[in-house]
């Protein structure tokens, strides 16, 4: 059966860490590898302390971060995973059994909180993705080792490195988009505004569309 490599990218995330980690470690991946950006809080006390976690540094970005951890990975199968998103439950176990065919997806989104607004904003990013075949960073996408090192991993983008890389990804393969739902902490959302989230994101995804200087960056500002 394949293996599989967790790769977190983090950056001050004390706060849930250890949740995601506890999320994923009974689920026996091969390793789990966080790649710290230079967090200033207890992060990579977090990590150190997590039996089973490999901590390693990179500079700041999730792409730099992301390739990082990718470079040292030994699975077969590399998974991408936001340090405040949780994996379904047997998320690997699927992974590990797809056919050799599949060589890449992301599972479905879904937010933590339970206002509509959140709902309904899933349910749109999920008919994006099904309809793109680019899936966003949160829906914790994975990709066989071997097509992710063809591929040059993820682009040297400050931001939106992972539509930069669906969009390198559609063109080699056709990702799946799994049932199961993958969990991303709903606080950015709602801290900076429901609506106005779904707005700023929507304009960033034109402008990349059209290659145009990306306005709305506040919203990748750090939320804790």
């Amino acid at each position: 059966m394949s293996t599989i490599s967790v790769v977190i990218p983090v950056l001050n995330e004390e706060l849930r860490l250890g949740g995601t980690l506890a999320n994923v470690l009974p689920q026996l991946p091969e390793e789990v590898l966080v790649v710290d950006g230079g967090s200033r809080d207890a992060t990579v006390a977090i990590a150190t302390a997590t039996a089973g976690v490999r901590l390693l540094r990179a500079d700041k970005g999730r792409a730099r971060q992301m390739n990082a951890g990718a470079a040292a990975a030994r699975g077969d199968w590399l998974l991408f995973l936001h340090a405040d998103t949780l994996l379904p439950p047997q998320a690997l176990a699927r992974i590990a059994a797809l056919p050799a065919s599949v060589l890449a997806g992301a599972f479905r989104h879904r937010f933590s909180g339970d206002d509509w607004r959140l709902r309904l904003i899933s349910r749109l990013d999920n008919y994006r993705t099904r309809l793109t075949r680019i899936a966003f960073g949160d829906q914790a996408m994975f990709v066989r080792r071997e097509l992710f090192e063809r591929l040059g991993g993820f682009p040297p983008c400050e931001v939106m490195e992972d539509v930069a890389f669906g969009e390198r990804l559609r063109h080699a393969t056709a990702p799946i988009l799994l049932a199961d739902e993958a969990i991303t902490d709903s606080r950015k959302f709602e801290q900076m505004g429901i609506w106005s989230s779904l707005a700023r994101v929507a304009v960033l995804l034109v402008c990349h569309r059209l290659r145009l200087p990306l306005v709305g960056r506040r919203f990748f500002s750090e939320v804790r």
